[in-house]
């Protein structure tokens, strides 16, 4: 046997053959001479095949975030700046495989130097260039392998028309070259609650069929296990899961402390199980793949079939989450040298203010029509001042409890002068982590200052419990890192009043709390606190 190491992204344990992603498609060399006109139409086929294709991929997503990235892949593959630069190739003299190729090259050029979430983008653009090229070719499409029973996949990274129609039943686990803890695959396979390692070299050297097993927490990747040890392993995993699948009721630590577990939405399709309540309600959805912003009325439809499902319970609506990073047609922003720190989140509403009362008009009114407790809060903060204003709007529309989200570290280092503006604070530790480590989020190179372990993340985070704690107010955390059962006990003793993640993700967190009490709690968060490197951080916490 040995060792494969990475970085933990989904927690848990797996075991199975290991069979790699299929490699995508292979240029031929270019033809001496081409008809433009066949290969213009070649082209527009092979555009057809690929946009019908996502769309059913799109359509049969088990999760709502895979399958709007999904549909923004068509609307990639549908564009006609795109089409139209792949004719200039083809009346350049090259073929329709090759344009295309060519122009999405270019694409993919403007995206990396654009940096943030375009920079996110890179690895869908990469995807529709080899099912573009696969259409054009007359060859299938890349994805995931069939072999026929359970296995683990590998791959250097995958695109989401690979993660969307991921069945947990025959991908035990997921093991990628590439790749970071905030990754697309990384937040997917949580939320499918599938165990992952990301950022793990020589995956790709193991041959397909054979046996491995991987830990989802340590980042560990065991290659050579023999068939018992498989059968261990997995069998493991099944009681587990039986286990957490008897768990229900409110999330609590062994002496009764209360630490609320919400669930992270994109939509009503989200709600899988019964939950607490919303910790975050992604609103971006409605305003996806849209030439002009929704109506009032189409927004108090969307938000009302929510608040309807959840009744007396607690829904935290994130006002929407774009901008320069994040482009929506309909907002018609300038383009920005570095737009992840640019007009994004609440800093829109200084050039279109419209798009923010008009939403907070329809949150509003759906909250009147239904029981639900509803809580808003708006991202990207970094001032008292811009907290004090969304409040003040907030209150204008009936509002009544407004927050913010932490993601921004000079709201982190404020949070006390913050609180006294809002009602409560929401901390994004992905963006927090992001911008507090001058590390993009989709470097994989720099995946480890990425590591919610980080000290100095914890840091902030502490900062931020203790400013809730001494306000009386109550401060979550609604990134990635809370779903990690052994991240969160250190939340809990950090002074963070709930936890919000994948609804997958509750079982596990609300397990691991209610085998410690709060003192534990606090142990585990000094000893993290007190760690110079996340790995110490860890093990001392495992310890």
């Amino acid at each position: 046997m040995r060792e494969l190491r990475g970085i933990g992204a989904s927690p848990g344990g797996a075991a199975g053959p290991v069979y790699r992603l299929a490699p995508p498609p292979a240029l031929p060399p270019a033809p001496a001479g081409v008809d433009p006109a066949a290969e213009k139409a070649v082209l527009r086929a092979a555009v057809a095949t690929v946009a019908a294709d996502l769309t059913r991929r799109a359509d049969a997503a088990r999760d709502t975030t895979a399958a709007e990235v999904l549909r923004a892949q068509v609307l990639m593959a549908q564009d006609e700046t795109l089409v139209d630069a792949a004719d200039d190739g083809i009346d350049g003299g090259t073929d329709a495989p090759h344009a295309v190729a060519d122009a999405l090259a270019v694409h993919r050029a403007a995206f990396e130097a654009a940096g943030g979430y375009l920079a996110e983008r890179v690895s869908d653009l990469d995807d529709l260039r080899d099912r573009l090229v696969a259409a054009c070719l007359g060859l299938p499409m890349p994805g995931v392998p069939d072999p026929g029973h359970p296995f683990l996949l590998a791959a250097r990274d995958l695109a989401p028309a690979d993660t969307a129609g991921l069945d947990p039943a025959l991908v035990l686990g997921l093991v990628t070259a590439e790749g970071g803890p905030t990754s697309h695959t990384a937040i997917l396979a949580r939320t499918l609650g599938i165990p992952a390692v990301v950022r793990c070299a020589g995956i790709l050297d193991v041959a397909d069929g054979t046996l491995a097993s991987l830990d989802g927490s340590a980042g560990v990747v065991t290659v050579d296990v023999s068939a018992e040890t498989a059968t261990e392993v997995n069998a493991a995993r099944l009681a587990e899961a039986e286990r957490r699948a008897r768990s229900h009721g409110p999330g609590r630590t062994a002496d009764g402390h209360r630490v609320a577990l919400l669930a992270n939405i994109g939509s009503a399709l989200d709600l899988t199980g019964e939950v607490e309540g919303v910790g975050l309600f992604r609103t971006e959805l409605l305003y996806l793949d849209r030439t002009e912003a929704p109506t009032h009325e189409e927004q108090v439809r969307a938000y009302q079939e929510v608040f309807a499902a959840l009744p007396g319970r607690k829904v935290v609506v994130r006002t929407l989450d774009a901008g320069a990073d994040k482009p929506l047609p309909f907002l018609r922003l300038a383009v920005e040298p570095n737009p992840a720190l640019g007009i994004r989140g609440l800093r829109v509403a200084r050039q279109t203010p419209s798009v923010l009362t008009t939403q907070l008009g329809a949150i509003a009114t759906a909250a009147a029509a239904t029981d639900a407790e509803v809580w808003v809060m708006t991202p990207m903060v970094a001032t008292a001042a811009e907290a004090s204003a969304f409040a003040a709007s907030c209150r204008e529309h009936g509002l009544p409890t407004t927050g913010v989200m932490i993601e921004v570290p000079a709201a982190a280092l404020r949070a006390g002068t913050v609180l006294r503006e809002v009602d409560f604070l929401s901390i994004g530790t992905n963006d927090l982590s992001q911008y507090t480590f001058a590390a993009d989020r989709m470097c994989g190179d720099l995946a480890e200052l990425l590591d919610p372990w980080q000290p100095a993340l914890i840091g902030l985070l502490a900062s931020c419990a203790a400013a809730g704690v001494a306000a009386g107010k109550p401060v979550g955390v609604c990134g990635e890192s809370a779903a990690d059962p052994d991240f969160a006990l250190v939340l809990a003793g950090l002074g963070v009043s709930s936890l919000s993640m994948a609804p997958r993700s509750i079982p596990a967190v609300r397990e691991s709390l209610a085998a410690h009490t709060l003192d534990e709690c606090r142990r585990f968060a000094a000893a993290a606190l007190a760690a110079d490197t996340p790995q110490a951080a860890r093990a001392a916490v495992r310890r």
